[in-house]
Protein backbone atom coordinates (compact mmCIF):
# COMPACT_ATOMS: atom_id res chain seq x y z
CA UNK A 1 0.00 0.00 0.00
CA UNK A 2 2.11 2.97 -0.94
CA UNK A 3 1.78 6.52 0.08
CA UNK A 4 1.74 9.62 -1.51
CA UNK A 5 5.26 10.41 -3.48
CA UNK A 6 5.33 13.92 -2.55
CA UNK A 7 8.37 15.85 -1.69
CA UNK A 8 8.39 17.40 1.85
CA UNK A 9 8.73 20.86 -0.33
CA UNK A 10 5.56 20.01 -2.16
CA UNK A 11 3.85 18.64 1.20
CA UNK A 12 5.11 22.43 2.64
CA UNK A 13 3.59 23.93 -0.48
CA UNK A 14 0.00 21.99 -0.73
CA UNK A 15 -0.21 22.91 3.53
CA UNK A 16 0.64 26.58 3.04
CA UNK A 17 -2.79 26.39 1.10
CA UNK A 18 -5.00 26.38 4.31
CA UNK A 19 -2.39 26.79 6.91
CA UNK A 20 -0.57 29.87 7.68
CA UNK A 21 2.70 30.14 8.95
CA UNK A 22 3.94 27.78 11.68
CA UNK A 23 6.87 26.50 9.16
CA UNK A 24 9.00 24.16 11.41
CA UNK A 25 5.33 22.04 11.97
CA UNK A 26 5.27 21.93 8.40
CA UNK A 27 8.48 20.80 7.69
CA UNK A 28 8.37 17.86 10.36
CA UNK A 29 5.45 16.64 9.05
CA UNK A 30 6.51 16.51 5.36
CA UNK A 31 9.55 15.14 6.66
CA UNK A 32 7.67 12.64 8.53
CA UNK A 33 5.66 11.57 5.57
CA UNK A 34 8.47 11.56 2.82
CA UNK A 35 10.08 8.94 5.27
CA UNK A 36 7.02 6.63 4.67
CA UNK A 37 7.87 6.52 1.75
CA UNK A 38 11.32 6.28 1.94
CA UNK A 39 10.62 3.05 3.92
CA UNK A 40 8.53 1.65 1.57
CA UNK A 41 10.95 1.63 -0.84
CA UNK A 42 13.95 0.32 1.22
CA UNK A 43 15.43 -3.57 1.15
CA UNK A 44 13.09 -5.70 2.57
CA UNK A 45 15.18 -6.75 5.62
CA UNK A 46 15.30 -3.23 6.96
CA UNK A 47 11.71 -2.21 6.00
CA UNK A 48 10.61 -3.27 9.45
CA UNK A 49 13.17 -1.96 11.38
CA UNK A 50 12.76 1.78 10.35
CA UNK A 51 10.83 2.78 12.91
CA UNK A 52 8.42 6.42 12.30
CA UNK A 53 9.90 9.19 14.04
CA UNK A 54 6.35 10.40 16.14
CA UNK A 55 6.22 14.21 16.49
CA UNK A 56 4.86 16.35 19.31
CA UNK A 57 3.28 19.97 18.69
CA UNK A 58 4.16 22.47 21.08
CA UNK A 59 1.35 25.65 21.15
CA UNK A 60 -1.31 27.43 22.29
CA UNK A 61 -4.73 25.94 20.86
CA UNK A 62 -5.99 27.56 17.78
CA UNK A 63 -2.49 27.69 15.93
CA UNK A 64 -2.89 25.17 13.23
CA UNK A 65 -1.58 22.35 15.41
CA UNK A 66 -4.90 19.75 14.66
CA UNK A 67 -5.14 21.49 10.95
CA UNK A 68 -2.00 20.70 9.96
CA UNK A 69 -2.05 16.87 10.69
CA UNK A 70 -5.63 16.44 9.46
CA UNK A 71 -4.36 18.05 5.68
CA UNK A 72 -1.46 15.59 5.95
CA UNK A 73 -3.69 12.93 6.14
CA UNK A 74 -5.76 14.32 3.48
CA UNK A 75 -2.29 14.86 1.36
CA UNK A 76 -1.23 11.42 1.77
CA UNK A 77 -4.78 9.59 1.51
CA UNK A 78 -4.17 8.01 4.52
CA UNK A 79 -6.59 6.79 7.47
CA UNK A 80 -6.91 9.44 10.01
CA UNK A 81 -8.64 10.18 13.44
CA UNK A 82 -8.01 12.63 16.32
CA UNK A 83 -8.37 11.52 20.03
CA UNK A 84 -8.13 13.35 23.18
CA UNK A 85 -5.63 11.33 25.25
CA UNK A 86 -7.24 12.72 28.44
CA UNK A 87 -10.21 10.73 27.63
CA UNK A 88 -8.39 7.93 28.06
CA UNK A 89 -7.72 6.20 31.29
CA UNK A 90 -5.85 3.12 32.52
CA UNK A 91 -8.25 0.20 33.67
CA UNK A 92 -10.00 0.76 36.82
CA UNK A 93 -10.74 4.49 35.90
CA UNK A 94 -13.59 5.15 34.23
CA UNK A 95 -12.98 6.13 30.87
CA UNK A 96 -11.90 5.12 27.19
CA UNK A 97 -9.67 2.00 26.73
CA UNK A 98 -6.08 2.94 25.06
CA UNK A 99 -6.74 0.39 22.50
CA UNK A 100 -10.20 1.92 21.14
CA UNK A 101 -8.13 4.46 19.19
CA UNK A 102 -6.79 1.47 16.58
CA UNK A 103 -9.94 0.29 16.82
CA UNK A 104 -11.65 3.66 15.45
CA UNK A 105 -8.42 4.53 12.98
CA UNK A 106 -9.39 0.81 11.43
CA UNK A 107 -13.18 1.54 10.95
CA UNK A 108 -12.42 4.84 9.29
CA UNK A 109 -9.80 2.57 7.11
CA UNK A 110 -12.44 0.27 5.84
CA UNK A 111 -14.76 2.77 4.85
CA UNK A 112 -12.16 4.70 2.83
CA UNK A 113 -11.31 1.43 1.35
CA UNK A 114 -14.75 0.13 0.67
CA UNK A 115 -15.40 3.56 -1.03
CA UNK A 116 -12.41 3.04 -3.47
CA UNK A 117 -13.34 -0.49 -4.17
CA UNK A 118 -17.02 0.38 -4.79
CA UNK A 119 -15.61 3.19 -7.22
CA UNK A 120 -13.95 0.55 -8.93
CA UNK A 121 -17.61 -1.64 -9.63
CA UNK A 122 -19.30 1.28 -10.04
CA UNK A 123 -19.58 0.97 -13.97
CA UNK A 124 -20.86 -2.77 -13.33
CA UNK A 125 -23.22 -1.64 -10.49
CA UNK A 126 -24.67 1.33 -12.89
CA UNK A 127 -24.92 -1.63 -15.58
CA UNK A 128 -26.87 -4.18 -13.30
CA UNK A 129 -29.03 -1.01 -11.82
CA UNK A 130 -30.19 -0.25 -15.39
CA UNK A 131 -31.13 -4.16 -16.20
CA UNK A 132 -33.15 -4.03 -12.96
CA UNK A 133 -35.02 -0.88 -13.62
CA UNK A 134 -35.58 -2.44 -17.13
CA UNK A 135 -37.18 -5.46 -15.09
CA UNK A 136 -39.44 -3.30 -13.75
CA UNK A 137 -40.56 -1.29 -16.26
CA UNK A 138 -41.37 -3.91 -18.98
CA UNK A 139 -44.04 -5.99 -17.84
CA UNK A 140 -45.98 -3.21 -17.61
CA UNK A 141 -45.04 -1.80 -21.07
CA UNK A 142 -45.83 -5.20 -22.18
CA UNK A 143 -49.44 -5.57 -20.85
CA UNK A 144 -50.97 -3.65 -23.42
CA UNK A 145 -48.96 -5.09 -26.29
CA UNK A 146 -49.99 -8.68 -25.02
CA UNK A 147 -53.52 -7.58 -25.10
CA UNK A 148 -53.55 -6.50 -28.48
CA UNK A 149 -51.41 -10.09 -29.13
CA UNK A 150 -54.43 -12.40 -28.22
CA UNK A 151 -57.00 -10.40 -30.29
CA UNK A 152 -55.28 -10.27 -33.29
CA UNK A 153 -55.06 -14.25 -33.49
CA UNK A 154 -52.76 -16.98 -34.11
CA UNK A 155 -48.84 -15.61 -32.98
CA UNK A 156 -46.05 -17.27 -35.03
CA UNK A 157 -44.14 -19.19 -32.41
CA UNK A 158 -41.48 -17.27 -30.41
CA UNK A 159 -42.72 -14.11 -31.78
CA UNK A 160 -43.85 -12.87 -27.53
CA UNK A 161 -40.08 -13.23 -27.12
CA UNK A 162 -39.13 -11.56 -29.79
CA UNK A 163 -41.47 -8.70 -28.92
CA UNK A 164 -40.01 -8.81 -25.33
CA UNK A 165 -37.07 -8.38 -26.34
CA UNK A 166 -37.01 -5.91 -28.88
CA UNK A 167 -39.41 -3.40 -26.39
CA UNK A 168 -36.60 -4.03 -24.04
CA UNK A 169 -34.09 -2.36 -26.36
CA UNK A 170 -36.16 0.26 -26.99
CA UNK A 171 -36.69 1.04 -23.45
CA UNK A 172 -33.31 1.35 -22.80
CA UNK A 173 -32.68 3.68 -25.34
CA UNK A 174 -35.27 5.87 -24.34
CA UNK A 175 -33.52 5.02 -20.33
CA UNK A 176 -30.04 6.43 -21.87
CA UNK A 177 -31.86 9.56 -22.89
CA UNK A 178 -33.77 10.38 -20.27
CA UNK A 179 -36.97 9.71 -21.70
CA UNK A 180 -38.32 7.95 -18.94
CA UNK A 181 -37.14 10.17 -15.96
CA UNK A 182 -40.72 11.10 -15.14
CA UNK A 183 -41.85 7.10 -14.53
CA UNK A 184 -42.60 5.83 -10.97
CA UNK A 185 -41.35 2.20 -10.08
CA UNK A 186 -41.84 -0.13 -7.16
CA UNK A 187 -38.53 -1.53 -5.38
CA UNK A 188 -38.50 -4.26 -2.79
CA UNK A 189 -35.98 -3.96 -0.31
CA UNK A 190 -35.47 -6.80 2.57
CA UNK A 191 -33.17 -7.04 5.29
CA UNK A 192 -30.74 -8.69 5.40
CA UNK A 193 -29.45 -11.05 8.11
CA UNK A 194 -26.01 -10.86 8.65
CA UNK A 195 -23.59 -12.71 11.05
CA UNK A 196 -21.23 -9.59 12.42
CA UNK A 197 -17.68 -10.05 13.89
CA UNK A 198 -18.19 -8.92 17.00
CA UNK A 199 -15.33 -8.50 19.97
CA UNK A 200 -16.92 -8.97 22.93
CA UNK A 201 -13.86 -9.41 25.04
CA UNK A 202 -11.84 -5.84 24.14
CA UNK A 203 -10.99 -3.85 26.83
CA UNK A 204 -12.57 -2.59 29.66
CA UNK A 205 -14.90 0.24 27.97
CA UNK A 206 -18.70 -0.96 28.16
CA UNK A 207 -20.04 1.62 26.07
CA UNK A 208 -18.13 -0.10 23.31
CA UNK A 209 -19.25 -3.63 24.38
CA UNK A 210 -22.95 -2.77 24.86
CA UNK A 211 -22.77 -0.80 21.19
CA UNK A 212 -20.99 -4.07 19.34
CA UNK A 213 -23.82 -6.52 20.73
CA UNK A 214 -26.72 -3.85 19.60
CA UNK A 215 -25.18 -4.54 16.25
CA UNK A 216 -24.90 -7.71 16.11
CA UNK A 217 -28.79 -8.73 17.75
CA UNK A 218 -30.15 -5.94 15.35
CA UNK A 219 -28.51 -7.54 12.12
CA UNK A 220 -29.10 -11.71 13.85
CA UNK A 221 -33.22 -9.81 14.05
CA UNK A 222 -33.81 -7.73 11.27
CA UNK A 223 -36.85 -5.38 11.68
CA UNK A 224 -40.22 -6.00 9.82
CA UNK A 225 -40.16 -7.79 6.42
CA UNK A 226 -39.29 -6.67 2.76
CA UNK A 227 -40.25 -3.25 2.47
CA UNK A 228 -41.57 -1.71 -1.13
CA UNK A 229 -40.87 1.96 -1.93
CA UNK A 230 -42.34 4.09 -5.33
CA UNK A 231 -39.49 6.36 -6.83
CA UNK A 232 -38.61 8.27 -9.73
CA UNK A 233 -36.55 6.02 -12.59
CA UNK A 234 -33.29 8.00 -11.75
CA UNK A 235 -33.73 7.58 -8.22
CA UNK A 236 -34.26 3.79 -8.57
CA UNK A 237 -31.05 3.58 -10.94
CA UNK A 238 -29.00 5.64 -8.21
CA UNK A 239 -30.01 2.92 -5.37
CA UNK A 240 -30.31 0.03 -7.42
CA UNK A 241 -26.49 1.22 -8.18
CA UNK A 242 -25.53 1.56 -4.97
CA UNK A 243 -27.04 -2.30 -3.93
CA UNK A 244 -25.46 -3.57 -6.91
CA UNK A 245 -21.60 -1.74 -5.70
CA UNK A 246 -22.36 -3.25 -2.11
CA UNK A 247 -22.78 -6.85 -3.50
CA UNK A 248 -19.96 -6.41 -5.99
CA UNK A 249 -17.40 -5.73 -3.50
CA UNK A 250 -15.76 -8.04 -1.44
CA UNK A 251 -15.77 -7.47 2.21
CA UNK A 252 -12.84 -10.07 3.24
CA UNK A 253 -10.53 -8.24 0.49
CA UNK A 254 -11.74 -5.09 1.45
CA UNK A 255 -10.51 -5.90 5.54
CA UNK A 256 -7.53 -6.93 4.15
CA UNK A 257 -6.88 -3.74 1.85
CA UNK A 258 -8.22 -1.27 4.76
CA UNK A 259 -5.66 -3.00 7.73
CA UNK A 260 -2.62 -3.00 5.24
CA UNK A 261 -3.10 0.90 5.00
CA UNK A 262 -3.77 1.37 8.81
CA UNK A 263 -0.39 -0.43 9.16
CA UNK A 264 1.88 1.40 6.88
CA UNK A 265 0.02 4.64 6.52
CA UNK A 266 -1.77 5.45 9.42
CA UNK A 267 -1.64 8.65 11.48
CA UNK A 268 -3.15 9.20 14.93
CA UNK A 269 -3.48 12.44 16.25
CA UNK A 270 -3.43 12.87 20.26
CA UNK A 271 -4.42 16.12 21.43
CA UNK A 272 -3.83 17.27 25.21
CA UNK A 273 -1.14 15.30 25.20
CA UNK A 274 -0.24 17.59 28.48
CA UNK A 275 -3.14 16.70 29.95
CA UNK A 276 -1.93 13.35 30.95
CA UNK A 277 1.72 14.75 31.86
CA UNK A 278 2.86 13.88 35.35
CA UNK A 279 3.73 17.17 37.55
CA UNK A 280 6.97 16.54 38.90
CA UNK A 281 7.32 16.83 42.96
CA UNK A 282 4.53 17.83 44.89
CA UNK A 283 3.08 14.64 46.49
CA UNK A 284 4.24 12.20 44.15
CA UNK A 285 3.24 11.11 40.71
CA UNK A 286 -0.26 11.21 39.63
CA UNK A 287 -1.23 7.63 38.96
CA UNK A 288 -3.91 7.68 36.79
CA UNK A 289 -2.29 10.26 34.41
CA UNK A 290 1.02 8.42 34.54
CA UNK A 291 -1.20 5.45 33.48
CA UNK A 292 -2.77 6.20 30.87
CA UNK A 293 0.80 6.84 29.65
CA UNK A 294 1.68 3.58 30.51
CA UNK A 295 -1.68 1.93 28.41
CA UNK A 296 -0.79 4.47 25.93
CA UNK A 297 3.12 3.50 25.99
CA UNK A 298 3.20 -0.19 23.92
CA UNK A 299 0.83 1.33 21.36
CA UNK A 300 3.11 3.68 20.68
CA UNK A 301 5.77 1.17 20.49
CA UNK A 302 4.37 -1.28 18.02
CA UNK A 303 2.18 -3.62 19.48
CA UNK A 304 -1.14 -6.42 17.52
CA UNK A 305 -4.14 -4.86 18.66
CA UNK A 306 -7.16 -7.21 17.75
CA UNK A 307 -10.15 -5.53 15.91
CA UNK A 308 -13.82 -7.25 14.77
CA UNK A 309 -11.60 -7.06 10.95
CA UNK A 310 -8.44 -8.67 12.53
CA UNK A 311 -5.32 -8.13 14.38
CA UNK A 312 -3.80 -5.05 13.54
CA UNK A 313 -0.17 -3.73 14.72
CA UNK A 314 0.48 -0.67 15.42
CA UNK A 315 4.51 -0.36 14.74
CA UNK A 316 4.48 1.57 11.75
CA UNK A 317 1.11 3.87 12.99
CA UNK A 318 2.42 8.03 12.79
CA UNK A 319 1.48 9.55 15.61
CA UNK A 320 1.26 13.23 16.09
CA UNK A 321 0.84 14.40 19.78
CA UNK A 322 0.04 18.20 20.91
CA UNK A 323 -0.42 20.22 23.85
CA UNK A 324 -0.11 23.56 24.81
CA UNK A 325 2.19 22.34 27.92
CA UNK A 326 1.20 25.64 29.51
CA UNK A 327 1.15 23.82 33.04
CA UNK A 328 3.73 20.99 32.44
CA UNK A 329 6.28 20.52 29.74
CA UNK A 330 7.30 17.59 27.66
CA UNK A 331 10.03 16.31 29.92
CA UNK A 332 7.12 15.54 32.78
CA UNK A 333 5.95 12.86 30.34
CA UNK A 334 7.29 9.43 31.30
CA UNK A 335 11.07 9.00 30.20
CA UNK A 336 9.78 5.83 27.76
CA UNK A 337 7.04 7.76 26.17
CA UNK A 338 9.30 10.80 25.89
CA UNK A 339 11.67 8.86 24.04
CA UNK A 340 8.85 7.38 21.04
CA UNK A 341 8.33 10.74 20.22
CA UNK A 342 11.99 11.86 18.78
CA UNK A 343 10.84 15.14 17.38
CA UNK A 344 9.80 18.29 18.82
CA UNK A 345 8.33 21.16 17.15
CA UNK A 346 7.15 24.35 18.97
CA UNK A 347 4.13 26.28 16.97
CA UNK A 348 4.52 29.96 17.53
CA UNK A 349 1.47 32.34 18.73
CA UNK A 350 -0.62 34.38 16.17
CA UNK A 351 -0.01 37.48 15.41
CA UNK A 352 -2.09 40.44 14.09
CA UNK A 353 -0.27 40.46 10.74
CA UNK A 354 -1.08 36.14 10.86
CA UNK A 355 -4.88 36.66 11.75
CA UNK A 356 -4.65 39.68 8.39
CA UNK A 357 -3.26 36.27 6.13
CA UNK A 358 -5.36 33.92 7.35
CA UNK A 359 -8.43 36.03 6.27
CA UNK A 360 -6.79 36.31 2.63
CA UNK A 361 -5.26 33.96 1.81
CA UNK A 362 -5.96 30.41 2.38
CA UNK A 363 -8.11 28.78 -0.04
CA UNK A 364 -10.85 28.04 2.68
CA UNK A 365 -10.58 31.46 4.50
CA UNK A 366 -13.29 32.56 6.89
CA UNK A 367 -14.11 35.35 4.11
CA UNK A 368 -14.61 33.06 0.97
CA UNK A 369 -16.38 31.18 3.28
CA UNK A 370 -19.22 33.98 4.06
CA UNK A 371 -19.06 35.03 0.57
CA UNK A 372 -20.00 32.04 -0.81
CA UNK A 373 -22.52 31.61 2.06
CA UNK A 374 -24.79 34.69 1.40
CA UNK A 375 -23.90 34.01 -2.51
CA UNK A 376 -27.14 31.43 -1.63
CA UNK A 377 -29.37 34.59 -0.81
CA UNK A 378 -28.36 36.74 -3.91
CA UNK A 379 -26.65 38.50 -1.44
CA UNK A 380 -22.87 39.96 -2.78
CA UNK A 381 -20.96 40.44 0.20
CA UNK A 382 -17.56 42.36 -0.19
CA UNK A 383 -14.32 42.78 2.34
CA UNK A 384 -12.34 46.16 2.19
CA UNK A 385 -8.63 45.97 2.90
CA UNK A 386 -9.38 48.45 6.19
CA UNK A 387 -12.10 46.19 6.95
CA UNK A 388 -10.23 43.08 7.26
CA UNK A 389 -7.18 44.73 8.84
CA UNK A 390 -9.93 46.40 11.56
CA UNK A 391 -11.09 42.60 12.23
CA UNK A 392 -7.81 41.02 12.36
CA UNK A 393 -6.68 43.83 14.95
CA UNK A 394 -9.46 43.25 16.94
CA UNK A 395 -8.63 39.27 16.94
CA UNK A 396 -5.56 39.87 18.20
CA UNK A 397 -6.89 42.94 20.77
CA UNK A 398 -9.78 40.47 22.38
CA UNK A 399 -7.36 37.78 22.63
CA UNK A 400 -4.63 39.75 24.52
CA UNK A 401 -7.55 40.67 27.04
CA UNK A 402 -8.69 38.14 27.56
CA UNK A 403 -7.82 34.23 26.34
CA UNK A 404 -5.68 33.63 23.52
CA UNK A 405 -7.51 31.19 21.29
CA UNK A 406 -5.74 31.86 18.65
CA UNK A 407 -7.37 31.94 15.18
CA UNK A 408 -10.43 30.44 16.44
CA UNK A 409 -11.23 33.60 17.60
CA UNK A 410 -11.67 35.00 13.84
CA UNK A 411 -14.74 33.05 13.82
CA UNK A 412 -16.23 34.77 16.69
CA UNK A 413 -15.37 38.06 15.38
CA UNK A 414 -16.68 37.30 12.24
CA UNK A 415 -19.91 36.57 13.72
CA UNK A 416 -20.72 39.07 15.75
CA UNK A 417 -19.49 41.53 12.52
CA UNK A 418 -21.66 39.32 10.04
CA UNK A 419 -24.76 38.68 12.73
CA UNK A 420 -27.22 41.43 11.07
CA UNK A 421 -26.51 40.62 7.55
CA UNK A 422 -26.77 36.97 8.35
CA UNK A 423 -30.23 37.47 9.89
CA UNK A 424 -31.85 40.05 6.96
CA UNK A 425 -30.17 38.08 4.06
CA UNK A 426 -33.29 36.46 2.82
CA UNK A 427 -35.04 39.98 2.55
CA UNK A 428 -32.02 41.52 1.09
CA UNK A 429 -31.47 39.68 -2.73
CA UNK A 430 -30.16 41.81 -5.25
CA UNK A 431 -27.96 43.89 -2.68
CA UNK A 432 -24.33 44.82 -2.68
CA UNK A 433 -22.99 44.92 0.93
CA UNK A 434 -19.53 46.44 2.04
CA UNK A 435 -17.58 45.60 4.47
CA UNK A 436 -14.94 48.12 5.86
CA UNK A 437 -13.50 49.73 8.93
CA UNK A 438 -16.01 51.40 9.92
CA UNK A 439 -19.00 49.11 9.70
CA UNK A 440 -16.69 46.72 11.99
CA UNK A 441 -15.91 49.33 14.30
CA UNK A 442 -19.49 49.80 14.55
CA UNK A 443 -20.34 46.57 14.95
CA UNK A 444 -17.93 46.14 17.78
CA UNK A 445 -17.75 49.30 19.69
CA UNK A 446 -19.85 47.88 23.02
CA UNK A 447 -17.19 44.77 23.05
CA UNK A 448 -14.27 47.56 22.89
CA UNK A 449 -15.71 50.03 25.80
CA UNK A 450 -16.76 47.19 28.00
CA UNK A 451 -13.67 43.95 28.12
CA UNK A 452 -15.39 42.37 31.01
CA UNK A 453 -18.27 41.79 28.23
CA UNK A 454 -15.81 40.76 26.18
CA UNK A 455 -14.85 37.90 27.72
CA UNK A 456 -18.44 36.29 27.04
CA UNK A 457 -19.33 38.11 23.85
CA UNK A 458 -15.98 36.96 22.28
Amino acid sequence: MKSANFTPRETVSELDRFIIGQNAAKRAVAIALRNRWRRQNVPDALRDEIAPKNIIMIGATGVGKTEIARRLAKLSHAPFIKVEASKFTEVGYVGKDVESMVRELTESSIGMVREEEQQKVQAKAEELAEEKVLDLLLPHTLATSDGEAETSGDAEPGATEKAAEKTRDKLRQMLKEGKLDQRTVELESSPQGIMPMVEVVSGPNIDELGMNLKDMFSNLFPKGGPKRRKMKVPEALEVLAQEEAAKLVDMEQVSKLAIEKVEQNGIIFLDEIDKIAGKQGGQGPDISREGVQRDILPIVEGSNVNTKHGMVRTDHILFIAAGAFHVSKPSDLIPELQGRFPIRVELDNLTQGDFLRILQEPDNSLTKQYVALLETEDVKLVFTEDGLKEISEMAALVNDRTENIGARRLHTIMENVLDQISFDAPDQGGTKLVIDAAYVQEKLADVVKDQDLSRYIL
